[in-house]
């Protein structure tokens, strides 16, 4: 199943599309697609309401896709998480997952413009697969368990400003945490139509060129050992996101053969089974 939300920011209606591409107004069902939809069983219920014709087709010609999930409560970071990305930036493959937490108000639509922050020469992408939260997860017993609490995945670009995240001091937060830095979406697509969430390819482009060709088998830590391990450090809530690292191919890492991005650079981001996402990059005010 794919959950989206569509429309101007701040009035998004929720959808379902179906697997012929026609989506279905979930107005009736539920005001969002947030925490208390996908911790009450809100996929099930729409797929049910589906099944008995009580959902109604919405024409989305025209229309704006926002993220698939209202404002995360937090949005939590793993870096380093792939081995080919810790090679090209010098780093040793870490021992334990590095965490780092990124504002929640960074979420905005797969197409929504993308700002280079005031004073920024170092903005940089990444390609990610999201994981949403759908069930409280604390201090799961192990990995497997992690299965239970994970509503769906999205496409996610981790934007992040590197002179502010590695040459300023502190935390890596104020390098992730500038307005319009995660683009996700376009749709959440639900765990079960996903599979196995380390068989995926991911490829990102900037003005069609190729930079960053991915796959989610090389995370060091994979996707149920990630979410196992945030939940021995803090609660995780329902319609929380999880970015999961990125692979190889980032500007940081790139040398001069890879610029860092402009205003008028135009970013693709596609995940196998997760569909793509292209914003356009603009200059902060």
């Amino acid at each position: 199943m794919r959950l989206a939300r569509v429309g101007a920011p701040g009035a998004e209606t929720p959808v379902l599309l179906d697997g012929e591409g026609t989506a279905w107004d979930l107005s009736g069902l539920t005001t969002d697609i947030d925490g208390p939809f996908l911790a009450s069983g809100g996929p099930g219920r729409a797929a049910a309401a589906l099944a008995e014709g009580r959902l109604r087709p919405l024409d989305l010609t025209g229309l704006r896709f926002g993220a698939p999930v209202a404002r995360p409560g937090k949005v939590v970071c793993v870096g380093l998480n792939y081995t080919d990305h810790a090679a090209e930036t010098g780093a040793e493959p870490p021992a334990e997952p590095v965490v780092f937490m990124k504002a929640s108000n960074t979420v905005v639509g797969p197409d929504d413009e993308v700002l280079v922050p005031r004073g920024s020469t170092k903005t940089d992408y990444e390609v990610e697969l999201a994981v949403v939260i759908g069930a409280t997860a604390r201090y799961l017993e192990s990995p497997a368990d992690a299965g239970r609490v994970i509503a769906g995945y999205a496409i996610a670009d981790d934007v992040s400003e590197r002179e502010f995240q590695l040459e300023r001091g502190g935390q890596w937060d104020k390098g992730k945490s500038c307005e319009t830095f995660n683009p996700l979406g376009p749709w959440l697509v639900t765990a079960d139509e996903v599979g196995d969430p380390q068989n995926l390819a991911m490829r990102l482009y900037v003005n069609d060129e190729l930079r960053q060709d991915g796959h989610t088998k090389n995370m060091i830590f994979d996707v149920r050992h990630v979410v196992w391990y945030l939940s021995q450090f803090m609660v995780l809530d329902p319609g929380d996101l999880i970015n999961t690292g990125t692979p190889a191919g980032v500007a940081l890492g790139a040398g001069n053969d890879f610029p860092y991005l402009r205003a008028g650079d135009v970013v693709r981001v596609e995940i196998e089974r997760l569909g793509a996402q292209q914003h356009t990059i603009g200059q902060a005010g």
